[in-house]
């Protein structure tokens, strides 16, 4: 029975081969889309799971209690030992991570020939405690995590031991951080996966990290650096709420009462660290779970498209069919057999698209996985879930796609569909459904137009916003030291190259993702504001090397310490200023320093984060000892290509000679900026790519049905072109109710991708407002190409020879 089943609905299938094969291209690109959609959603929902403890370990956050709340990563030297003598229970469950920003890891004999040198990025060094491994798993491969209690000791992942050593025993041998410090290899573990929070392969003693001088002073209750986390693993006697509690207590007691009453500590999940996109963490990369859930309902929404073109293309088809299934019940075929019959093309059709889907996806997953930042090599899509998922999404298809055909068709009454009645009865209900079913369709194609547009022009906004400094033309390099003389001599060799229109040593550039915020004290007030100042150490040059506008006073004359202060215009503004030229000469004291220094400038207002938050009060200051970035305005570069090349050539020489020992490295300023954006670069790339999907399947069902229409119609288009109808009014009769059913999508969609658009725009601080156009301009592409499907079919359809169409039968 089954094998009959088979061989009829490929005949079937062959019959209408045209059908057929727009129905497995629509099922293909909906099931692709929907496994694709499910690896990333799966890879994103996995991170940091993968800890035994994961439901039980928390990040301690330390939260601002301004409006609205700031929650910073960075907790206090001195808090970890607080906790441990307050908390005796979580003594071994608890503890703190260091990172090591950016190093060069040196490895090799003493001459300096003989070594080699490896500049390692944020995110691969730290130093940790053996009480880290008590909360995180890692698989030990030599060694323990005592390999770690003694100072200079060092644990590195396989991948790094081979990375420096090759393949010789790295266990005993000499690693050196950043030409300062010598650290022995004790231990060697499984490198952490792909989905990990902690992307950490080289882990440096805590006991040494005083002595390396990562973190602010062992007994500094004010200062914090970001990358210096307490994570904790609570008991399960011990609850959230309980803890936090208790950590109200902990802040009265350590802190001073003015700080109390405007700070607090708070615990994060573990697991919700790399959803959580006003922190960050350690591997740099976030994801909103908005935006995690958005691209499983687009997946959901692509895959019912796809199921809404079989059933627009089966209930065509469902009046042709008629008079075989008049026959077949005539014959003594039951209504379950039928609708077995029907179901099982369905399943063909499904089978054949499933295979061809996992093909498709194979080949797009790389595209795809670079887009979202996913590695290659973290998934497979042959794995069983995946497999099992693909199989579920088939069954669920044949049924969505079939049910609903093969019920109608599978009920028709045998003496009608024998006498052709069909036709009358049952037209308007199929062409009221078909109508739904395109609404539906060109809605969701619709909705993710209208989310690209507005994405497309957000990120314009990102590109082209005028930031208050320039970002064209700086090249920027890390300064891994400067020692006396240092700095003077870089500057007296580069300074000389004739495409360096200026140069400026300083902490960080105008906006970065590394900022130094401090409390300050204006004009002997009694105490300090309820809100910080954002410092930027630099030297005299950095006005005119970033392009920053002196609204008022001078600027600062030349120190190695701070002397003399710059502040911007929401600084002003803030103190209750009206004019930039008050503040001029007005004292303060900052950074912890305990003498007041003057105000002798105020620029204009600059980001100095990213375009997602407010301007912050800021202070330009000079402070040689933070000077760590070097900045360069290049003159109009002459050669292309070839002449940057040789001026990063120049550039590397001067660097090289000031620094032998380490390795040098460059970056543009306006794409170090657009890094801030990645994330949103990147679901706006996704959602084109979706959106055009959506619209192509959307597309390939329209084409199908109005083949059917101008084929079920041949006759009533000879007969009007023999009254004189022209091609243009054919054309405007098939075309004029498919604008029709976009117009109405569009006034379905709008309001939707409006009110989801406008929350998504309401995360940045500095946006573009929402206006009608776009939806016009959406609902416009729409038409355009409903119009352009429906043409060819029409068109072919209105320069047949009457004679013809009415000889058709």
């Amino acid at each position: 029975m089954l094998i009959s089943y088979f061989k009829t609905a490929i005949r079937a299938l062959k019959r209408n081969w045209s059908y057929s094969v727009i129905n497995v291209l629509g099922l293909t690109l909906g099931l692709a889309c929907c496994v694709v959609l499910f690896v990333a959603v799966r890879y994103e929902l996995s991170f940091d799971r993968h800890h035994r403890h994961a439901d039980r370990i928390y990040r301690m956050l330390g939260v601002s209690k301004s409006s609205p709340e700031t929650p910073n990563t960075g907790i206090t030297f001195p808090a970890l030992a607080a906790l441990r003598n307050d908390f005796p229970e979580l003594k071994h469950q608890l503890t703190m991570v260091s990172r090591v920003r950016r190093a060069v890891v040196s490895v090799g004999g003493t001459a300096a020939t003989e070594k080699k040198r490896f500049q390692e990025p944020d995110g691969v060094i730290t130093f940790a405690e053996p009480e880290y491994f008590n909360l995180f798993d890692y698989e030990w491969k030599k060694g323990s995590p005592q390999s770690l209690t003694n100072p200079n000791t060092v644990v590195l992942s396989e991948r790094m031991a081979r990375k420096y050593f090759g393949n010789t025993d790295p266990m005993g041998k000499t690693i050196r951080i950043d030409n300062q410090m010598d650290f022995v290899v004790t231990g060697i573990v499984q490198a952490p996966p792909a989905t990990s929070s902690f992307p950490f392969d080289v882990f440096l003693t805590h006991a040494s990290v005083v002595a390396f001088g990562n973190t602010s002073p062992i007994d500094d209750w004010k200062s914090s650096y970001g990358g210096a986390q307490i994570y904790l693993l609570l008991p399960p006697s011990l609850t959230l709420a309980r803890m936090e509690s208790q950590l109200v207590s902990f802040v009265k007691k350590y802190h001073s009462p003015e700080d109390a009453k405007k700070f607090k500590y708070a615990l994060q999940p573990l697991t919700d660290i790399h959803f959580a996109t006003n922190t960050t963490n350690f591997a740099r990369r976030s994801v909103s779970i908005e935006m995690i859930w958005a691209m499983a309902l687009i997946g959901i929404f692509i895959l019912v498209t796809a199921c809404i073109n079989f059933v627009n293309l089966a209930t065509a088809q469902a009046i042709r069919r008629a008079r075989e299934v008049g026959v077949r019940k005539v014959l003594g075929s039951t209504r379950s057999q039928l609708l077995r019959q029907f179901l099982g093309e369905t399943s063909v059709l499904t089978s054949i698209a499933v295979m061809l889907a996992l093909l498709v996806a194979e080949l797009a997953w790389p595209y795809v996985g670079d887009l979202l930042n996913i590695p290659t090599g973290a998934v497979s899509l042959f794995s069983p879930v995946i497999l099992v998922f693909l199989a579920g999404l088939g069954v669920l298809t044949t049924v969505l796609a079939g049910f609903y055909p093969a019920l109608i068709l599978s009920g028709y009454q045998p003496i009608l569909a024998l006498k052709g009645k069909m036709k009358t009865t049952r037209s308007a209900h199929y062409f009221t459904l078909r109508r739904g079913l395109i609404i539906g369709q060109f809605a969701v194609s619709q909705f993710l137009l209208i989310g690209t547009i507005i994405a497309y022009y957000q990120m314009d906004y990102f590109r082209s916003a005028d930031l208050g400094f320039s970002r064209d033309a700086i090249l920027t390099v890390k300064l891994p030291g400067n020692e006396p003389g240092q700095l003077e001599n870089l500057r007296a060799k580069l300074a000389g190259l004739p495409s360096v229109q200026s140069l400026s040593f300083s902490m960080t550039t105008p906006s970065s993702a590394f900022n130094w915020s401090t409390g300050f004290r204006f004009e002997n007030q009694e105490k300090d504001p309820d809100y910080g100042v954002v410092m930027r150490p630099a030297d005299t040059s950095y006005i005119r090397t970033y392009g920053l506008k002196l609204l008022a006073g001078r600027n600062y004359l030349p120190a190695d310490t701070i002397r003399e202060l710059i502040v911007n215009e929401t600084f002003v503004k803030r103190l209750g200023f009206q004019n930039p030229e008050q503040i001029i000469g007005k004292k303060m004291k900052v950074a912890g320093e305990d003498i007041e220094k003057q105000i002798v400038g105020v620029v204009k207002d600059f980001n100095v984060f990213s375009l997602r938050d407010q301007v912050e009060p800021s202070v330009l200051t000079t402070q040689r000892g933070n000077y760590t970035t070097l900045g360069m305005k290049l003159a109009g570069q002459e050669g292309g290509v070839k002449g940057i090349s040789q001026l990063l050539k120049e550039v590397e020489t001067a660097w090289q000679s000031t620094f032998p020992e380490f390795v040098f490295s460059y970056e543009f300023l306006d794409e170090t900026l657009a890094n801030f954006y990645q994330g949103e670069e990147r679901s706006y790339a996704l959602f084109r790519l979706l959106a055009v999907i959506a619209l192509f399947i959307g597309c390939l069902g329209l084409y199908g049905v109005v083949s059917f229409m101008a084929e079920s119609r041949t006759k009533e288009i000879g007969i009007r072109k023999s009254l004189g109808a022209t091609t243009a009014h054919i054309f405007g009769l098939f075309s004029i109710d498919f604008v029709k059913l976009v117009g109405m999508a569009m006034v379905i969609s709008s309001p939707l991708g409006w009110y989801v658009m406008k929350q998504w725009l309401s995360k940045f601080a500095y946006r573009i407002e929402i206006e009608w156009w776009m939806f016009v301009l959406s609902g416009a592409i729409a038409i355009g190409i409903a119009i352009l499907t429906v043409s060819y079919q029409s068109i072919r359809a209105a320069l047949v020879n009457p004679v013809k169409s009415l000889k058709t039968e």
